[in-house]
């Protein structure tokens, strides 16, 4: 669920009447701080806390601590001097052993061990309007020592400078790599405006607080994803994993069907069955894994004869058999994934009244096809796009890609992902996720929750693939192997 900055604080004051204390809080929250850290940067390195004078900071000492005994280097920038802490982060403050205080910013000549990570506890999501000088100035030293010096920055409920509300930037807002929520996911952090600002998003529960999902509005974690992906009994087989029939690849677009299919069988797939055109045959036969079944085809209508669990259809199609496309987006019986070839293909047919009566339908466009979708529709938040869409279609899915990728079903709530990364900008990314929400379409999963399973899975597993390499340097195919990595966090 997602909640303002002053029902967060409702929902703290509400536990302090319960008998939990204030301190309790920052312990765990340091504590599940320093956890995501460690789980998202499992290689030990230097952490430099820049520290406000508030409650942030206590979070942030709380952290420092529990990673120093993990093997991490601790260093601390301080706004002012230790005395101007704030009772619960100065008692914090207190129990560091020899705190290393920087009392200049970190410099190019400097060796520290990497990853060098700067921990935003500055101002929380109490402070309002611009930063203080003091503040302003570390905030501006953060956001160059990200630039220049290659660190990562770590915002601990929003990055300093940041509207929580409304997700709009000052102008010395603090530019995270990774923004850990802590209680509950602040509405303004999903906001188009605050993206470049928050970066990845991580969620820090706190287990004394509880609340109603006001908003119907929802951030991805793995805690709401388990129960989404069914246990597989023992004597399970593969026509209990579901039937994935795939209508992708085209001459000069054969990678395309490649990587759904690859997709689909990462992703769990029992029986995964390619169709392939005539003059297409031959080298998608000849390039797709020997697990993936290859049928020869004449008429994309053909496959409205066979059955399925799932399909998945458009990447790589071409936009040349619209009239035998259309007919299997139409009236295929089994829940259907559609993108790329086949939006576009879809956009210039009849509008709402095209899926009238058509069983489950995921969309999966980026911003260009969602545009084709809905015309005048980048004029709107993605949100709002995506469920204004939902509304006019229900019973359908519509799945918006983009750095923080929207879910939107009519009568659900709505999810965005928390996963992912900048190397993701690359062709081919949506043909795997095309796959793989085909797979968990065909295990029975509602295209709902199978479009957030297929988003946040694809997005793990592309940071596992960064682990030991560039963000830049991740592939496509290297997010289709990572997707066991990425399954076993939900098993």
């Amino acid at each position: 669920m997602l909640v303002t900055c002053r029902q967060m604080q409702e929902i703290e004051q509400e536990a302090f009447a319960r008998g939990i204390t204030a301190s309790a809080l920052m312990e765990e929250a340091g504590i599940g701080i320093a956890r995501e850290i460690q789980h998202l940067f499992p290689q030990p390195g230097t952490l430099i806390a820049y520290l406000g004078t508030g409650n942030n900071a206590g979070d942030a000492l709380v952290a420092a601590r529990a990673l120093e005994k993990l093997g991490w280097t601790i260093l601390l920038r301080l706004s002012h001097s230790p005395e101007k802490f704030k009772p619960l982060p100065r008692e914090h403050w207190e129990r560091m052993k020899q705190p290393r205080v920087l009392s200049a910013a970190l410099n190019h000549h400097e060796w520290h061990p990497r990853p060098i990570l700067l921990l935003d506890g500055l101002v929380g999501i109490g402070a309002q309007g611009p930063l203080r000088p003091e503040l302003e100035k570390l905030a501006a030293e953060m956001n160059h020592l990200r630039q220049e010096l290659g660190c990562r920055t770590v915002a601990m409920d929003l990055p300093s400078g940041l509207n929580g509300d409304t997700g709009e930037p000052s102008a010395t807002t603090v530019m995270a790599d990774l923004t850990l929520t802590v209680g509950f996911p602040k509405v303004g952090l999903v906001a188009d405006s605050a993206t470049p600002w928050v970066g990845r998003l991580g969620w820090v529960p706190l287990r004394e607080l509880v609340s109603e999902n006001i908003t119907g509005r929802t951030l991805l974690t793995p805690t709401m994803l388990r129960p989404w992906l069914p246990r597989r009994s023992f004597d399970f087989h593969k026509g209990q994993a579901g039937r994935v029939g795939i209508l992708a690849g085209s001459p000069g677009f054969f990678g395309a069907a490649e990587l759904v299919c690859a997709g689909a069988l990462r992703a769990g797939a029992g029986l995964v069955t390619l169709f392939a055109k005539e003059d297409a045959y031959p080298q998608l036969a000849s390039r797709v894994r020997p697990e993936v079944m290859v049928k020869r085809i004449r008429d994309y209508r053909e496959v409205l004869d066979h059955s399925f669990d799932a399909l998945g259809i458009g990447p790589g199609l071409g936009l040349q058999a619209a009239e035998e496309v259309l007919p299997v987006i139409r009236y295929a019986q089994a829940p259907a994934v559609v993108d790329a070839a086949a939006i576009t293909l879809m956009a210039g047919a009849e509008g709402p009244v095209f899926l009238n009566s058509t069983p489950p339908r995921l969309l999966t466009p980026h911003p260009g096809e969602m545009r084709r979708l809905v015309t005048g529709s980048e004029n709107h938040p993605r949100v709002m796009q995506a469920e204004r869409w939902a509304m006019a279609h229900p019973g359908h899915t519509l799945l918006l890609k983009g750095a923080r990728t929207v879910i939107a079903t009519e009568g659900m709530d709505t999810l965005f992902n928390s996963t992912g990364h900048p190397g993701m900008a690359t062709g081919g990314m949506g043909d795997v996720l095309t796959g793989v929400c085909a797979a968990l379409a065909g295990q029975k999963i509602p295209l709902h929750e199978a479009a957030g399973l297929g988003a946040w899975l694809c997005g793990r597993a592309a940071e596992f693939a960064a682990i030991p390499r560039s963000q830049r340097s991740v592939l496509p195919s290297d997010v289709i192997l990572n997707l066991g990595m990425a399954l076993q966090e939900l098993e």
